[in-house]
């Protein structure tokens, strides 16, 4: 009964042995049969989507420009030259047609795919360069993230030529990443300071003002025996990146503030983990990219040290339930799987990404990508959940491309990888019938 409250049941999931078959031909994927397409002097690939009907490819690239295919031809539709006076770093669908760009030129552009010569709008409101957009299809508000350390929310319902109504959300030192759950109850926060941050029962409509908000107990993700066996001497304590009054670290009687209702936390609690990396428990490290599971079972995090000597692919499991100790926050991170990624192409970050069914991982893996699962059979992560921290199987390599691989994307209707690299070459995957 728990695990159909939790979506984990079979009898919750009757299109298991559908993913099963999805899952066999992604593992038939050839290297021969991936269909190139060359972006010429475009610069860079940062990043690829798929429009939610799996129609239009769109890819951002590092000179200025966004590309436009139709993935199921590979022939290109369009491309937005001038799309930013900068690099364009990310693209997100809100729907079929209307889309968001952003840039290091500090904005967000609206595109609607029916009128491409001209912007919806052109959002302006970050001060350095914007990085992350995310949008909750609840209330219809973009989120978006930057290396101003803002996250800010607009309002797309009123949207003008002239903008969208817009406030700052949240703020803190060293943000890279952030990300909202499927079902838009949590906010994920990244930093290069190897911190991570979790907004719990998030409210977007109320804006968070330096110490306005719950601070839970902060610490270390840990395994299962680690939690069992700390009762005593409680977790360890870390500092946090959060701006407070701009002091130091946050003191332990700050981070146990106790929660503001009973049996749970308060409307946009925060938690503050240092994720548990292997090899890494000494020495600092950066948590470059953040993925989020499709079903919000879990967060997939890429890390990289801070001597930039390695790097790893980690999966933490949402352990929802109960609070492990009274002052415990009510949903923690427990490390399940991980793998050493290549040290290849240094400097920059390495995005990748769940399948749709989420059974699968690709990441970039030096001039190429690795298809990833939990187990041999590339069951799903609730099926094979391990007591300790296991590594992640490599269910087949793909090398097509002569530059170091920045970015991959599965299709969320066909069969279908895309991964773009340094040199501006996108490469698309299907399998072999």
């Amino acid at each position: 009964l728990r695990g159909r409250c939790l979506g984990r049941g079979a009898a919750v999931d009757p299109a298991r042995d559908a993913f099963g078959a999805m899952t066999g031909l992604y593992g038939a994927i050839q290297p021969a049969d991936s269909v190139s397409l060359s972006t010429r002097t475009h610069g860079a690939v940062f990043n690829l989507e798929y429009s939610p009907d799996g129609s239009v490819l769109t890819v951002a690239c590092e000179q200025t420009e966004v590309l436009l295919f139709d993935p199921i031809s590979s022939k290109h539709i369009k491309t937005l030259s001038e799309a930013h006076e900068d690099c364009v770093n990310n693209i997100r669908f809100l729907d079929n047609r209307l889309f968001a760009t952003c840039s290091d030129d500090t904005t967000i552009a609206l595109w609607d795919l029916r009128k491409l010569n001209t912007k919806v709008c052109t959002l302006h409101g970050h001060t350095s360069w914007v990085k992350n957009i995310e949008y909750d299809t609840n209330t219809r508000l973009l989120v978006t993230s930057g290396f101003d350390g803002n996250v800010i929310i607009w309002d797309t319902n009123r949207c003008t030529e002239d903008g969208c109504p817009h406030k700052k959300f949240f703020h803190t030192r060293f943000l890279m990443r952030m990300r909202l759950t499927p079902d838009c109850s949590k906010m994920l926060i990244s930093t290069s300071s190897g911190y991570l941050l979790i907004l719990h029962d998030l409210d977007l409509n109320k804006s968070l003002e330096v110490g306005s908000y719950p601070i839970l107990r902060a610490r270390r993700t840990t395994s299962s025996s680690d939690i069992m066996s700390s009762g005593s001497s409680g977790p360890r304590a870390v500092g946090s990146p959060c701006h407070q009054n701009n002091s130091g670290p946050l003191s332990e009687k700050t981070l146990s503030r106790p929660s503001q209702r009973e049996g749970g936390s308060p409307r946009n609690s925060l938690e503050v983990l240092t994720p548990e990396v292997p090899g890494e428990r000494d020495r600092g490290n950066c948590i470059t990219s953040l993925q989020l599971h499709p079903k919000g079972w879990a967060t997939l995090l890429r890390c990289s040290s801070n001597t930039d000597d390695q790097e790893w692919t980690c999966v933490y499991e949402f352990q929802e339930g109960a609070p492990v100790r009274p002052v415990s926050p009510r949903c923690s991170l427990r490390l399940t799987h991980c793998i050493e990624e290549a040290n290849v192409g240094r400097g920059y970050i390495k995005e990748l990404c769940f399948s749709p069914d989420g059974r699968m991982i690709s990441s970039p893996h030096g001039f190429g990508i690795r298809l990833l699962g939990f187990d041999a059979h590339c069951s799903e992560l609730v099926d094979c959940l391990p007591r300790e921290a296991s590594p992640l199987r490599e269910i087949r390599s793909l090398y097509s491309h002569n530059d170091v691989v920045l970015t991959t994307k599965f299709s969320p209707t066909h069969c279908q990888i895309a991964s773009g690299c340094l040199s501006g070459r996108v490469s698309l995957y299907q399998p072999k019938f």
